[in-house]
């Protein structure tokens, strides 16, 4: 259900310090991301990060409320204040404001009438995949379809968001690149003596990606047991939602899927917060935390690369690196980012 939608005539400005340019920063901010797990946020306010915006977060009332960390009167962060009765007090000098963002109480001047200018700055916001999702500039919904979440038959696990001192679309390039593994990630799943990337296709479909890539590198991690028969062919389903959420199916023997949605969300041009739900509809019995385990070591090994990389934007002009027939995904991404309205040079 969204709530809280946005009231205020400078909610589209720029924000002090910009790390994107001007139409990056509209072009990104009519898009949906992920902000916290919904399991962070209860009756304390906390302080989150969106395009280089700075906003709080909390449950007033059950009902979950974002907003600029800010309170008109003197510029204080509403995160480093607390809420009481369902509503937000300011930590400086108590001005309390409501869950639709109207300030109810001055306690210097219990009397007098409040200016209607003392208001927030809403955002709307959503609760699904365990994630709290918002925009600063959307007229509609668009979050990513991840359709385990929500079958019955597929176990959800949640592992804590991960920080990356990079781009988001060079962390989405790393993640839907299919010629790594047998380099980075060899402490995980990767096998140095299975290099080869077999001929793939990528469709589109709409503003979406499909890629669909089949190999004989095992999705079992080292030291686990694995189940594939001799030749076992692993299909990985990739789907691409611009502009930096992306979903991995991966099919596993006796019809087992492991669903990943990789949300990369843009705190700002070069450093990014990773959301990556997870469901698999086998395995129901196994630890969690092991899970959980191994796709944070998982993440590390794409984070050292991710942090590494030169230039630290992702290049939409084609002609600004090499590529190579593996990387077909990549290259309809960066084609995809342009189309949306992208930078040529641009800062992800």
């Amino acid at each position: 259900m969204i709530s809280n939608v946005k009231s205020h005539n400078e909610e589209a400005q720029l924000p002090r310090d910009c790390t994107f340019s001007p139409q990056d920063w509209h072009v990104l901010s009519q898009y949906w991301y992920p902000v916290a797990q919904a399991s962070e946020i209860v009756d304390k306010p906390v302080a989150v990060k969106l395009l280089d915006v700075k906003l709080v977060c909390y449950r007033s009332n059950g009902k979950i409320v974002i907003a600029r960390d800010l309170c008109f009167h003197r510029g204080a962060p509403l995160s480093k204040g607390w809420v009481e009765n369902g509503e937000i007090v300011c930590p400086y000098h108590g001005f309390r404001y409501s869950c639709e963002g109207k300030c109810t109480a001055v306690p210097a001047h219990p009397d007098t009438k409040i200016s209607p200018k003392l208001k927030l700055i809403m955002y709307p916001a959503i609760e699904r995949y365990g994630l709290i999702w918002t925009s600063l500039a959307s007229s509609e919904e668009n979050i990513p379809e991840f359709a385990g979440w929500d079958d019955p038959d597929f176990l959800n696990v949640l592992p804590p968001a991960f920080d990356i001192a990079g781009s988001a679309g060079r962390q989405m390039e790393g993640f839907l690149d299919v010629s790594h593994f047998a380099f980075v990630h060899t402490e995980t799943f990767g096998d140095r003596s299975n290099t080869d990337v077999p001929q793939y296709e990528v469709k589109r479909k709409g503003n979406e990606l499909l890629a669909e890539y089949w190999s004989t590198v095992s999705n079992y991690g080292k030291g686990q047991d694995n189940l594939a028969p001799e030749g076992f062919r692993w299909l990985r389903e990739f789907r691409v939602f611009p502009p930096f959420a992306a979903s991995l199916t991966v099919y596993f023997p006796n019809n087992g899927k492991l669903m990943i949605l990789n949300c990369a969300s843009p705190v700002s041009a070069r450093y990014t917060r990773l959301f990556s739900p997870i469901s698999r509809n086998f395995d129901k019995d196994a630890s969690i935390e092991d899970t959980i385990s191994f796709n944070l070591q998982v993440f590390h090994e794409d984070r050292e690369m991710v942090e590494a990389q030169t230039p630290e934007d992702l290049p939409l002009d084609l002609h600004a690196e090499a590529h190579i027939p593996a990387d077909r995904t990549s290259i309809a991404y960066r084609q995809l980012l342009s189309e949306i309205g992208l930078g040529r040079i641009y800062t992800s």
